[in-house]
């Protein structure tokens, strides 16, 4: 099947409703990012979830749209909850992966000078890479709380404080989270993961303020030029990729019996009407994934605070470090949108995605009612993360939702394979960007030519209205997985 997307305008192309599909598609993007995105398969992907029951408005993609496990990373899909679907595939195995940014009082020219110092201080302290384990461990009936609770439990523990709920996407936690309902698996691996990094497109980034677009809103965000911020990029760790996991399993063998009445273009796409018990026990499971990862990075964040605190022997009045926003990406939830002028309940699957509440928006914390929800776009190391704030567009166009990222250009083995024989540690350094990392590979595989330009990404975001730029953030100091 050859996918040819007709273009709308300048930021959208439209994939015809065709073949069993139930809706048609549409894709955010450029002309140039669109031609990349056609040489994989993500269209096909796009495509295929069109297909799936109970879809509603369009089967979308954000500009950052690569190639993922059943829906494309940057897929966005929303089901009627009578006769729609939840897919694990349309949430991703790293369940509310996701991103915080903090602001300080510091001004970034203050501690370029100890930027390795930073570095060396926040690496040897915050556990990073595959499988790495914290100074936390749970028991069971604590692990438990987390799963329930979410950053909020993690509060109760001293990281953080209240205030910080208030500026977490959901207060940090989802309803009805059921923690009988995961495998012995899942909890075994959950009980020593939390307050820690990850690997891969993990990271946590002391950037450099670079530009202001609108100084209204990044005054409200606490944002100016030069100032030091920080920024944290996990997720739900091995207890997230787990939950995924068995649930994948469990679909799969319930299509396989010929329970479903309906049949998929891609067995990753195994899914369950949302009506059903195995839907509800997923979503309770993803629910105690998604409340994990909300309290792995409030720890992440108050350790961060900690560690800068002792290495710049500083007060916590002068760092002045505190929490802009917590957005999730990969999650499903029901929320109320407008379909032909109605309003009506929809689960909405975001991959990839981030959500982008506009101003006024009844989700929205008070602090933001006359902004939009702060919107977070990281790159990757050497290249720019973005600051918006959700637009009305989105509401109209995306279920309230825009990219995550900047999405890959290159699949990891082909960003390893260019980066043969270069030492990408020292070709950041060359560009004032001082990384530390578990493993070199890590670096190769997310090199900056590994992912899109960030910058496209965003004009697509910006230019097509579902969320507006307030300000550029330039990486100073990296530690990776």
């Amino acid at each position: 099947m050859t996918i040819k997307p007709e273009k709308i305008d300048p930021c959208r192309w439209l994939i015809p409703k065709d073949g069993h599909m139930r809706v048609p598609g549409l894709v955010f993007s450029n002309e140039q990012m669109m031609r990349s995105i056609q040489k994989d398969q993500s269209l096909k992907q796009v495509v295929n979830v069109a297909t799936l029951p109970g879809i509603v408005g369009h089967s979308l993609a954000m500009p950052d749209i690569h190639w993922g496990y059943g829906f494309p990373i940057g897929g966005v899909a929303a089901f009627d909850p009578d006769e729609g679907i939840v897919s694990p595939g349309g949430v991703g195995y790293d369940i509310n992966c996701g991103c915080r940014l903090m602001t300080t009082r510091l001004k970034a020219n203050e501690i370029r000078p100890i930027i390795k110092d930073i570095v060396y201080a926040l690496f040897k302290d915050i556990p990073a890479g595959v499988g790495s384990t914290g100074t936390l461990h749970l028991s069971k009936s604590k692990q438990r709380d987390v799963a329930v609770q979410g950053a909020a439990w993690a509060i109760k523990q001293g990281y953080g404080t209240a205030l910080d709920l208030e500026k977490t996407e959901d207060r940090g936690v989802m309803p009805d989270a059921d923690p009988s309902v995961l495998s012995e698996r899942a909890i075994k691996r959950g009980l020593n993961q939390l307050g820690t990094l990850g690997s891969g497109n993990h990271f946590l980034e002391i950037q450099r303020v670079d530009r202001i677009y609108d100084p209204e809103k990044a005054a409200r965000f606490n944002l100016f030029e030069g100032q030091a911020t920080i920024f944290i990029h996990t997720g739900s760790r091995g207890f997230g990729h787990q939950i995924c996991d068995d649930f994948l399993k469990e679909m799969n063998k319930n299509m396989a019996s010929g329970h479903q009445p309906f049949s998929l273009p891609d067995r990753q796409l195994a899914c369950a009407f949302l009506k059903s018990e195995l839907a509800r026990r997923y979503l309770a499971a993803m629910a105690c994934a998604a409340n994990y990862a909300w309290a792995n990075r409030q720890i992440l964040m108050h350790r961060t605070r900690e560690i800068l605190l002792k290495a710049l022997s500083t007060t916590p009045d002068a760092l002045g470090m505190n929490l802009l926003y917590d957005v999730c990406h990969n999650i499903a939830k029901k929320e109320s949108h407008l379909v032909d002028g109605k309003p009506v309940d929809l689960y909405v699957h975001r991959k990839g995605a981030t959500r982008a509440l506009p101003p006024g928006h009844p989700l929205l914390p008070d602090i933001y009612g006359l902004t939009g929800q702060p919107v977070l776009i990281p790159g990757d190391m050497g290249t720019c993360s973005y600051v918006l704030a959700g637009a009305e567009g989105a509401m109209k166009q995306s279920f309230g939702s825009c990219s995550h990222g900047a999405g890959r250009a290159l699949s990891r083995t082909l960003a390893f394979k260019k980066a043969k024989g270069r030492a990408i540690h020292r070709e950041l350094e060359d560009n004032g960007v001082f990384v530390q990392s578990r493993g070199k590979r890590t670096l190769k595989e997310e090199m900056p030519e590994a992912y899109k330009d960030i910058s496209q990404v965003v004009s697509v975001v910006h230019n097509a209205g579902l969320a507006h730029k307030v300000a550029r953030l330039k990486p100073l100091g990296v530690i990776k997985g």
